[in-house]
């Protein structure tokens, strides 16, 4: 029985499902439609290109010039900043010992300088003046008591020591006459011009000690030296951080009062576009979001492409012309590292390539 009725009735059933299913497979395809409609080009010629928003300025890696901890975080991320204001700081007490010693130090050398510059005090001049006098008035008794000694004319009532002393007591009220002078006139004259100038070299020095301080507690406050917003924010208060060029910025900064876009152009459509050209950038994954663009410049070195589509005909040899456009933020609701679509307008290839396929056979002589 089955052999007779199942086998034959389970062929047909197999010759049935193995028809029905080739006639299914020649069936075409029909193609589900995107899930986002990809943006139509505006221009009737053009040339379309990969972009990336960026900052006017461009990213800024903000770094530090000195190593350290770090003491004190300013900002945060999205913050406006202004050029000259504080980012973060660096853990700086030593330097600021160093600098209060060093501001000590300055304080010594001025006031020495200030009572150089105003010598003589005006109540020093008197008592030199008084030891003048005096040494007038001895030099006088002196020389008063030396006349009456040589008046006499009888050898025998004065001895010749006698004399000899009276003399020895002119010269030396004499000498004590003319160092009293010299030490009033020393006195009245100041202080000796090299004298100031030594004092006035020990100022500066330690000025410029206090200085060298003060600049290097500078460096150790980030400041920012463009006007932007703060985009990342990678340190944290008591995080150590490392001096010169890191494989992860500190801080990242740009410009965004005015967004740029940098379109890669394949070198191959790159002479097809001319300065000035008409730009539009869509967003991606919204056809409907998109702001027209405006040309500032050209970045004049041919450059390998970096970013890749991950579509299976890209080649990874290609080389392209980088073109930058700007566009208002408020236009177009994007964040600086996003990509967007860009097409930029183009002469039609037939009026741009010219008679560049021309030739001409010389004439015969």
């Amino acid at each position: 029985m089955i052999r007779v009725y199942i086998v034959p009735v389970l062929a047909i059933v197999g010759m049935g499902l193995a028809a029905y299913t080739i006639v299914q497979g020649s069936k075409p395809v029909v193609p589900q439609p995107p899930v986002v409609q990809p943006p139509s080009a505006p221009f009737s010629t053009f040339v379309a290109a990969s972009g990336i928003v960026e900052s006017s300025t461009l990213n800024i890696d903000v770094g530090t010039p000195v190593g350290g901890v770090v003491g004190e975080v300013m900002v945060t991320v999205g913050q406006d900043v202004k050029k000259g204001e504080a980012l973060f700081r660096i853990d700086a007490r030593e330097l600021e010992a160093e600098r209060a010693s060093r501001e000590a130090a300055l304080r010594v050398v001025e006031a020495q300088y200030r009572r150089l510059e105003a010598s003589p005090r005006p109540e020093e001049v008197p008592p030199a003046e008084a030891r003048v006098l005096e040494a007038e008035a001895s030099l006088a008794d002196a020389q008063e008591k030396l006349a009456l000694r040589q008046a006499v004319t009888d050898p025998r009532a004065i001895t010749a020591d006698t004399l000899s002393e009276a003399r020895f007591l002119v010269a030396g009220a004499e000498a004590r006459l003319a160092q009293a002078r010299a030490d009033l006139a020393l006195l009245k004259a100041g202080t000796w011009g090299v004298d100031l100038d030594v004092s006035r070299a020990q100022v500066e020095s330690a000025r410029a000690q206090l200085q060298s301080v003060v600049t290097d507690l500078g460096r150790r406050t980030i400041r920012a030296l463009v006007d932007g917003r703060v985009l990342q924010v990678n340190i944290r208060p008591g995080e150590f951080a490392p001096a010169g060029v890191t494989s992860q910025a500190l801080l990242v900064l740009g410009g965004v009062s005015t967004l740029h876009v940098r379109a890669d152009v394949d070198e191959n459509d790159a002479w097809r576009v001319r300065e000035g050209s008409k730009a539009v950038a869509y967003v991606r994954g919204n056809a409907s979001l998109s702001t027209a663009l405006t040309f500032v410049r050209f970045e004049p070195l041919v450059v390998p492409k970096r970013s890749l589509t991950g579509e299976s005909t890209e080649r990874v040899d290609t080389r392209v012309l980088q073109i930058i456009f700007a566009f208002d933020p408020k236009s177009l609701p994007v964040f600086v590292g996003q990509q967007v679509d860009v097409y930029i307008e183009s002469a039609p290839v037939s009026e741009s390539s010219g008679t560049s396929g021309r030739t001409e056979t010389p004439k015969s002589t």
